[in-house]
């Protein structure tokens, strides 16, 4: 028997106009946590979908425990004993949990009948055994983003993987749901199964991983122990440069109030109220954050603001116009920019080209169209190869790329682009970082700033606690659906915050300082 479970040797996958992997070679051991660290567009999915039979390998060789396979599909992976958590999970939504997990290996009784109480008997059984808790006869639409991540897991267990590849996992979970997965990855260990983690948070990896193997643009770098090394290291071997994990900003010189908010209130799609009498002003040349647990109104408020939702009442002015029952055009038009939560919903066409999705807000103007209607489509391509080049974007094909195709990051920096260059005088901003590596992280930061610094105002919703005390100027914090204080940045800690978040008032939190 070999040390190594996994040994993917010289991998090369070529796609048009980019090479995803060159020449790659990884050796995983046996029973151990091998996270696989690199930027957007490093390669990582690529890699782990060959090994996964997702993709054909131009060339290369995979061994597992020693012996030579070849992983034709997904099924011969199956059979091989590897599993796959996608990063955008793979259920369907109006089946149960149990249904999910046994679909296209259904149990069947001697009459041929699908017999589902087998099933759940299994699924129970072995979700007991991994601390995967999750109701069996739950919809999958009804249960929470990290319980169907745990669904998604028992999925591979269910068919006996005891090699399991985890992408990106944490990309669409809480603080509070990390940690847990932090613990389920260890039991897993802890029961003999070999896992690979892709991800780019380093605080992860210094969490979970024994070993880590670097990948930068499409190359391997190094294989370490993740013990030996610091975060900062890392960082550097996976950008190939120093990476700043605070960015340094002039101190702001706010102007006229821009966005004023006044006493609002937001229904989510269910009816429950989200938002109560919300008042809040951003000016000109400041950032101003909102912190809070998420499902506390945050969401709601956005798409409020945005045209993407109905107030229920109180109003909102933009550079003193009531725009409270505006379209989204009309929003626009105003001087108003989105950079929204859920990039694959609000943010982009996946099918779209990226000339195509840097044009969505403006396509119906000059240049780009005529007064007859007709899109030109040279000027399109002329605005997506000039955004391409001032925000890094890397696509294979240029400007006719599918956005769908770009990694995360990629797609991230399509959106930002297309919003900065209408110059909106305010700039609405969720989650800008969510899943993004750290050198995506640091540009996007950067521009947000420069926004700042050119007189924008920009109101920022994350629910990364370092990314608000490191970019804003004022703090909000908001609990159920209400602004609980409004601090300037430099006099709270993030105790003091956490505390405020959890529905404390200020003199409540200086005194549990």
């Amino acid at each position: 028997m070999s040390d190594y479970a996994i040994e993917m040797l010289g991998i090369t996958k070529t796609f048009p106009g980019i090479v995803a992997n060159d020449n790659i070679t990884l050796r995983v051991r046996e029973g151990e946590i091998h996270a696989l660290l690199g930027e957007n567009g490093a390669g990582k999915s690529t890699l782990m979908s060959v090994l996964f039979g997702a993709y054909s390998a131009d060339s290369g060789s995979i061994r597992i425990r020693g012996r030579d396979v070849v992983i034709r599909n997904p099924n011969t992976a199956t059979e091989l004993g590897i599993g796959m958590v996608h990063q955008h999970f793979k259920l369907v939504q109006n089946y149960t949990v149990t249904e999910n997990i046994v679909l296209g290996t259904e149990p069947v009784n001697r009459f041929g009948i699908l017999d589902l109480r087998r099933a759940k008997k299994r699924v129970m059984e072995i979700s007991d055994l991994y601390g995967l808790a999750v109701d069996p006869d739950a919809l999958v639409e009804d249960i929470t983003v990290g319980q169907q991540q745990r669904v998604e897991i028992l999925k591979t267990l269910y068919r006996d993987a005891n090699i399991i590849i985890f992408d990106e996992p944490t990309a669409v979970l809480t603080p509070q749901e990390i940690d847990e997965l932090m613990g389920i990855l260890h039991r897993l260990k802890n029961e003999g199964k070999t896992i690979i983690l892709i991800t780019h948070k380093l605080k992860e990896i210094k969490m979970a991983a024994d070993r880590c193997t670097v990948l930068r643009r499409g190359r391997y770098i190094d294989t370490i122990d993740v013990a030996g090394v610091s975060e900062m290291q890392l960082a550097e071997m996976m950008v190939g440069r120093a990476v700043k994990f605070e960015i340094e900003k002039a101190p702001a010189s706010p102007g006229e109030v821009v966005l004023s908010v006044r006493n609002l209130c937001v229904k989510d799609n269910m009816g429950n109220r989200k938002v109560r009498d919300f008042t809040l002003d951003v000016r000109a040349g400041e950032i101003v954050g909102i912190a809070g647990v998420d499902g506390n109104g945050q969401r709601e408020l956005l798409y409020a603001l945005s045209g993407l939702s109905p107030a229920e009442s109180g109003s909102i002015f933009l550079d003193g116009t009531d725009i409270t029952h505006l379209s989204i055009r009309q929003r626009i038009e105003l001087g108003m920019g989105h950079i929204p939560e859920d990039r694959h919903k609000h943010g982009i066409v996946s099918e779209f080209s990226i000339s195509e999705n840097c044009v969505l807000k403006d396509y119906y103007k000059e240049p780009f169209s005529s007064p007859m209607g007709l899109l030109n489509r040279d000027a399109m391509t002329e605005r997506a190869e000039g955004l391409i080049g001032q925000f890094d974007i890397r696509a294979g094909e240029g400007a006719r790329t599918p956005a769908g195709s770009l990694s995360g990051g990629n797609q991230q920096k399509v959106i930002i682009a297309r919003e900065i260059r209408l110059s909106p005088k305010l700039l609405l901003v969720a989650q800008p970082t969510r899943g993004l590596d750290v050198g995506a992280i640091e540009y996007i930061r950067k521009r947000i700033i420069g926004e700042r610094d050119k007189g924008r105002a920009v109101l920022l919703v994350s629910f990364e606690l370092d990314e608000i005390m490191n970019l804003c100027d004022r703090i909000a914090t908001i609990s159920d659906g209400a602004v609980v204080a409004v601090c300037e940045s430099g006099s709270v800690s993030e105790h003091e915050i956490g505390l405020m978040m959890a529905g404390s008032k200020k003199q409540e939190a200086d005194g549990n300082a």
